[in-house]
C-alpha cells in the first residue's frame, strides 16, 4: 500500500513541476508577467527554480519505489 501512495504523490509532484515549467516557458515567451506587482526577472526566476525542484522531487519518489 505504501508503494501506491509514494506512486501518487511523485506523479503529482512530477505533473505540477512540468505543468508549472511549461507555464512559465509560455508566459515569458509572449513576454507577459509571470506574476502581477513583482519583478518579472525574480518572478521567473523563482518559479522556474520551484518548477525544477518539484519535478525533482517528484522524479526522486518515483525512483524510491
Amino acid at each position: 500500500m505504501e508503494s501506491v501512495s509514494a506512486v501518487f504523490a511523485g506523479t503529482a509532484l512530477s505533473m505540477f513541476g512540468a505543468a508549472l515549467l511549461v507555464w512559465t516557458g509560455a508566459r515569458a515567451l509572449h513576454r507577459a508577467p509571470v506574476a502581477h506587482g513583482v519583478s518579472p526577472v525574480a518572478s521567473t526566476a523563482l518559479t522556474t527554480l520551484f518548477g525544477v525542484v518539484s519535478l525533482g522531487l517528484g522524479v526522486w519518489v518515483l525512483t524510491l519505489v
